[in-house]
C-alpha cells in the first residue's frame, strides 16, 4: 500500500485574474512542498492564458512546454501533478465555451477527446488520475432514469477507454450538487459501469455536505476508489437545497438562504463533519493505493491552509499509514 500526499490549486485561483503571474504560482507551490506534500491537482479550466493551470495548451503556453514544467515541478521539490479535475461542462473549443451535454449523441467523442488531451499531459507531469465531474446538478438534470444511467455508463467507459494508453485511469467525483445525489444515482452508475475502467474519486467534504458517509461509502467501494479528496465541512445541503434553481451560484457560491460563506475545510477542523482519523484508518484497512489530495478551496488565507492541513497530514494522519513524516 502506498499513499501519496497532495494538495489542490483552487484555493488559490479563486477568480479569473488572481492567479496569473509566475511568481505568485512558485510562492503557492512552495508553500504547498514545504508543508509535506510532494503532488498538486489542477483544475480544467477554459479561460486561457488567464487560467495558466486551466489545459495543457495554457500551461504549456505559460511555462513553454509541459516538460519545461515538469522541470520546474523539481525545482520546487513537487513530485508530480497528481491529477486534473475535469467537468465536461466546460468546454475548449473557445474560451469560457460550454462543454457537450452528455446525453446527446456524439458526447462520448467530444469528452474522450478532450480527456486524452488532458491525459497526455498528465502523464508527462507524473500524475495518474483524470478526476471527472460525472453528470451535472440536480437542479438542472434531476433523478437519473436507468437509460440516462446506462448513457453515461457507457459514455464514461469509453472515455476510460481512450486515457488507458497515457496510463490514466478514470476517477468519478461527486459534489454536494450533484444529480447523482438523486435516487441512489451513484450506486447505481458504479453498478452500470465497468469497475476495471471507471473507479470512483471520494471527497469527504463534499459527502459530508450531501448528508454521505465518506467512511462507509469507502469501505463498501473500497475495491473501486482509485483517488481522494480530503476535506472538511460543516454545514449539510439537504435534497431541498440543492434543487434550487441555480444552486450553483446561488447555494454553492452565494452560501443559499444561510449566506455560508466557505463550504470547505482543512481536515481535522474543530466544528467539522467529517472523521479525518477513521477515514484515513479506513483507507489503511482497505489497503488503498493512490493519492490522498487534501483540498482547502475558497480558503481565504492560502498559505494558512495549506500549512495547517500538512500539519495534520504529517502529525495526526501519516503515522496512521505507519510512513513517518
Amino acid at each position: 500500500m502506498t499513499i501519496r500526499w497532495g494538495y489542490a490549486l483552487n484555493q488559490w485561483d479563486t477568480n479569473i485574474d488572481d492567479f496569473v503571474r509566475p511568481r505568485d504560482h512558485e510562492r503557492a507551490f512552495k508553500t504547498i512542498s514545504i508543508s509535506g506534500f510532494t503532488g498538486v491537482e489542477l483544475t480544467a479550466v477554459s479561460f486561457g492564458a488567464w487560467e495558466p493551470f486551466g489545459s495543457p495548451l495554457a500551461l504549456a503556453n505559460a511555462y513553454g512546454s509541459i516538460p519545461e514544467f515538469r522541470d520546474l515541478l523539481r525545482e520546487w521539490r513537487i513530485d508530480a501533478i497528481s491529477s486534473w479535475f475535469y467537468d465536461p461542462a466546460v468546454g475548449f473549443e473557445q474560451e469560457m465555451g460550454r462543454g457537450p451535454d452528455l446525453f446527446q449523441p456524439g458526447a462520448a467523442e467530444k469528452v474522450a477527446e478532450t480527456a486524452a488531451w488532458f491525459a497526455e499531459a498528465l502523464a508527462g507531469l507524473g500524475g495518474s488520475v483524470l478526476v471527472v465531474r460525472p453528470v451535472g446538478s440536480a437542479w438542472q438534470v434531476g433523478a437519473l432514469d436507468d437509460d440516462r444511467i446506462g448513457t453515461l455508463a457507457r459514455l464514461w467507459e469509453h472515455v476510460a477507454r481512450a486515457i488507458a494508453p497515457h496510463g490514466i485511469r478514470l476517477a468519478l467525483h461527486v459534489d454536494f450538487l450533484s444529480a447523482l445525489r438523486l435516487e441512489d444515482g451513484l450506486e447505481r452508475l458504479l453498478a452500470a459501469s465497468d469497475p476495471d475502467l471507471v473507479t470512483l474519486a471520494i471527497d469527504t467534504g463534499e459527502l459530508a455536505i450531501a448528508g454521505i458517509d465518506p467512511v462507509d461509502l469507502y469501505r463498501r467501494h473500497a475495491a473501486r476508489v482509485s483517488h481522494v479528496h480530503l476535506s472538511d465541512a460543516r454545514e449539510r445541503v439537504d435534497l431541498e437545497e440543492a434543487l434550487v434553481p441555480h444552486a450553483d451560484h446561488v447555494v454553492r457560491i452565494a452560501g443559499g438562504d444561510r449566506e455560508v460563506g466557505r463550504w470547505i475545510f482543512e481536515p481535522g477542523d474543530h466544528r467539522g463533519l467529517v472523521d479525518s482519523v477513521a477515514f484515513t484508518q479506513a483507507l489503511v484497512d482497505g489497503g488503498f493505493d493512490g493519492w490522498v489530495v487534501v483540498e482547502t478551496d475558497k480558503s481565504p488565507h492560502h498559505a494558512e491552509s495549506t500549512m495547517i492541513s500538512g500539519w495534520q497530514v504529517q502529525k495526526v494522519l501519516q503515522p496512521l499509514t505507519g510512513e513517518k513524516a
